[in-house]
């Protein structure tokens, strides 16, 4: 294998890595925050009935040409479908960068989108030349040969390199690099972690507090939530009993297996209530939805407990979290 045809046969795994790793990215910051054109920079060219299917649509492209790479890199590679499937690439790219250049004289605030939420860096010349050369490479692609498994350490070695150099040389124009290598070395303290209420809702839905007490709950809206250090508190209505009291959560501020813990005050005094003997029944369906329908009333909570009410479930919650439970 000669450094020609090496050169040739690193463009397919190449392509085909970025435009998989573009889709991943952007699918996961999409679950992440229940929103499927979050985070995607081209989308905001659209009008904004369409930036969704857009965003869906771009997935779905970048999905389709990455799988087709692969599949059509062999014995077919030297085909009609292979040859489509790279001048699809090829004109994606192309594309791609005409969207960027648009995008950076129109909304020069916001990044690209390439990689969901590591591309929030306003578009440079960098973003636009690494775009340029997928560009190319995808052109360098279309022509090509199947591709073959090196014989010799040479052939091998050669790939390798060339793989290798084309690596660092797509690495040094991408923003996205800087920003993964300080999220791995750097984690920031739980007194400065910003996540949302709505992510808090979703935590406190899955945990075993919410399984047990739920069923004390007379209204699906939060009355309250505050936040104090690590701690994000969500107070909910209860009438057990007959009287008015609050059931009080209190969330741990982490990503991995946050603690959740949980008490009921009297709404009036403050005080401290004991939780019923037995289990909860008769638990309704909606108790258990909350994370879906809570969110969007989530900034619009008018309703306050009491500051000595805070103060009070605050102190007991907090003594009841030593750091060891974390």
């Amino acid at each position: 294998m000669n450094a020609l045809d090496a050169l040739g046969d690193v463009q397919i795994p190449l392509l085909a890595a970025m435009l998989l790793g573009g889709c991943a990215a952007k699918a996961g910051r999409a679950v992440r925050v229940r929103s499927i054109d979050a985070a995607l920079g081209p989308t905001a060219l659209f009008p904004l009935s369409l930036r969704r299917w857009a965003a869906i649509a771009l997935c779905a492209v970048e999905f389709g040409l990455g799988i087709g790479l692969i599949v059509t890199a062999g014995r077919f590679g030297a085909h009609r479908p292979a040859e489509l499937i790279r001048l699809a690439t090829f004109l994606l790219f192309v594309v791609a960068t005409c969207t960027l250049i648009e995008l950076r004289a129109a909304r020069p605030d916001i990044g690209c989108g390439c990689f969901g939420e590591f591309s929030s860096a306003p578009i440079t010349w960098r973003t636009l030349a690494r775009a340029a050369l997928l560009a190319v490479a995808a052109l360098g692609s279309i022509k090509a040969p199947a591709m073959r498994l090196p014989k010799t350490a040479g052939g091998a070695a050669a790939f390798l390199l060339l793989l290798a150099a084309e690596l660092v040389l797509v690495g040094t124009l991408s923003p996205e690099v800087r920003e993964v290598l300080v999220r791995i070395g750097y984690t920031a303290p739980c007194e400065l972690r910003l996540p949302s209420p709505e992510q808090t809702l979703a935590v406190l839905t899955r945990s075993a507090q919410w399984r047990r007490h739920s069923g004390l709950i007379s209204d699906p809206e939060p009355v309250d939530m505050w936040r104090e250090l690590c701690w994000r508190y969500v107070a909910f209505r209860s009438d057990y009993g007959g009287r008015d009291r609050d059931v009080v959560f209190a969330v741990y501020l982490q990503s991995y297996r946050p603690s959740v813990m949980a008490v009921m005050v009297d709404t009036a005094t403050g005080a401290v209530q004991p939780w019923p003997a037995g289990p909860a029944s008769g638990v309704p369906a909606w108790r258990h939805r909350l994370a879906d329908s809570a969110p969007a009333r989530a900034a619009g909570w008018q309703a306050r407990l009491p500051s000595p009410l805070r103060r009070a479930t605050a102190a007991t919650l907090d003594s009841a979290n030593p750091p060891s439970r974390r």
